[in-house]
C-alpha cells in the first residue's frame, strides 16, 4: 500500500484548524453567488485561484476579503456543516477548531448566536467530533478580547473549550493579553496562542511566560533560539505545526526548510495540522506526504505524530484513551506503507 493511501485510511485528529479557512470551495462559492462577487470571480475555479498570497500580511488581507461573504447566522451553520463533512470524508475523527466571531462584530452579528449557528452545523455530521476554540484576534486589542471572553462564558455549553489569539502576530505581541488569559483559565478555558509564525522567538517566549499557554500554534521560528528549543523539549509544551501553511504565507521558503526535522531530533512535542486547508489547498494527507518526501519522516515517526495529536488534545483522559485505541487497533495501523 502506498503511503498516501495508508495515511488517508487512518483516523486522524487535528488541533490547528480555522473553520473559516476550511470552507469547501463549492460552499464558499454559494456565498459569493448569494451576496455578489466581482468581475474577477466568474467561477469557483477563479475563486480558488484568488486564494494565493505574496506574504503573511497579504494572507490576512485575503482572509478579511473572504469573510465579507459570511453575513448571516444561516451562513455560519452552512459552512460549519460543510467543513465537518469535508473533514469526516478525510477520516478526521476529531478536531479542535478555531472560529473567529469577533471578525463579524461590525455586521451586527453576536458572538453567542454565531457560536450556536456553528454548533448546529457541526452537529449535523455525526462522523466527526468538533470542539470549538475561539480566536479572540490580537488585532482588535485586549479590551475587545476581554469582552469576547465574557460573552464566551454564555456559550460554553456549545462545545467551546478554549481560546487563542491569531491575526497579525508581527504587529501585536502577546503580552498585553495576559489578564485576558488569566481570566480565561479562571473560567475553565484551555489556552493557545499563535506564536513563532509571523514573528520570532520573542513571541513564543511571550506566549509561554506571560500568557502561560497550554499549546503553541505554529512555533516555526522557535528554531531560531536554541534556549527556547531546550525549554520546549524539557517541558513538553505541545506545538501545533502547520508546514504547508508556512510555505504558502512565506514564513519559510519550502517544506524542506521547515524545522520539523530539528524538532523531532530534539524530542519536542509536536503534531501536524493544516491551518486553513481550503485557503492553502492542502489536507492532512498532503502534510504527512510532504514530510515523508522532504524530511524522510518514517512510518514509526508518522505514527508517533498521529498519537501526539491525540495526547496533546484537550479531550478528557478517558476520551484520549478511546481515541488512541481506535487508532492503534485500526486495520491499517500495522501495515508498512511504501
Amino acid at each position: 500500500m502506498i503511503f498516501r493511501e495508508w495515511i488517508a485510511a487512518l483516523p486522524k485528529v487535528e488541533l490547528h484548524l480555522h473553520l473559516e479557512g476550511a470552507i469547501p470551495y463549492d460552499a464558499l462559492w454559494r456565498l459569493v453567488e448569494k451576496y455578489g462577487g466581482d468581475e474577477e470571480l466568474p467561477s469557483v475555479e477563479a475563486l480558488r485561484g484568488r486564494l494565493e498570497y505574496r506574504d503573511f500580511p497579504h494572507f490576512i488581507e485575503t482572509w478579511i476579503w473572504k469573510n465579507q461573504f459570511i453575513r448571516e447566522y444561516d451562513d455560519f451553520e452552512m459552512i460549519a456543516e460543510a467543513v465537518a463533512a469535508d473533514l469526516a470524508q478525510q477520516n478526521v475523527c476529531y478536531a479542535e477548531a478555531f472560529y473567529s466571531p469577533r471578525d463579524f462584530a461590525k455586521t451586527g452579528l453576536t458572538l453567542s448566536e454565531i457560536t450556536r449557528a456553528m454548533r448546529r452545523g457541526l452537529d449535523k455530521v455525526a462522523e466527526i467530533e468538533v470542539a470549538l476554540v475561539a480566536d479572540l484576534i490580537r488585532d482588535f486589542g485586549p479590551d475587545s478580547a476581554a469582552q469576547a471572553l465574557d460573552e464566551l462564558r454564555e456559550v460554553r455549553d456549545q462545545g467551546v473549550i478554549g481560546i487563542g489569539i491569531g491575526g497579525s502576530e508581527q504587529d501585536f505581541p502577546p503580552e498585553p493579553f495576559a489578564a485576558v488569559y488569566d481570566r480565561a483559565r479562571c473560567f475553565g478555558f484551555r489556552t493557545n496562542a499563535h506564536a513563532g509564525e509571523a514573528a520570532g522567538p520573542a513571541s513564543v517566549w511571550g506566549a509561554i511566560r506571560t500568557l502561560q499557554v497550554d499549546r503553541i500554534g505554529h512555533g516555526t521560528r522557535a528554531v531560531e533560539d536554541a534556549e527556547l528549543l531546550d525549554y520546549l523539549s524539557e517541558t513538553g509544551t505541545p506545538i501545533e505545526l502547520c508546514p504547508i501553511s508556512n510555505v504558502c504565507t512565506g514564513v519559510i521558503q519550502s517544506i524542506g526548510e521547515h524545522p520539523i526535522g530539528e524538532y523531532l531530533r530534539r524530542g519536542l512535542t509536536v503534531c501536524i495540522n493544516t491551518d486553513d486547508p481550503k485557503m492553502f489547498h492542502n489536507t492532512l494527507v498532503d502534510e504527512f506526504d510532504q514530510l515523508r518526501t522532504h524530511h524522510d519522516v518514517t512510518t514509526e515517526q508518522t505514527k508517533a505524530l498521529l498519537e501526539s495529536a491525540i495526547e496533546s488534545s484537550w479531550m478528557a483522559a478517558d476520551a484520549k484513551i478511546a481515541r488512541l485505541s481506535q487508532l492503534r487497533t485500526h486495520e491499517m495501523w500495522n501495515v508498512e506503507p511504501t
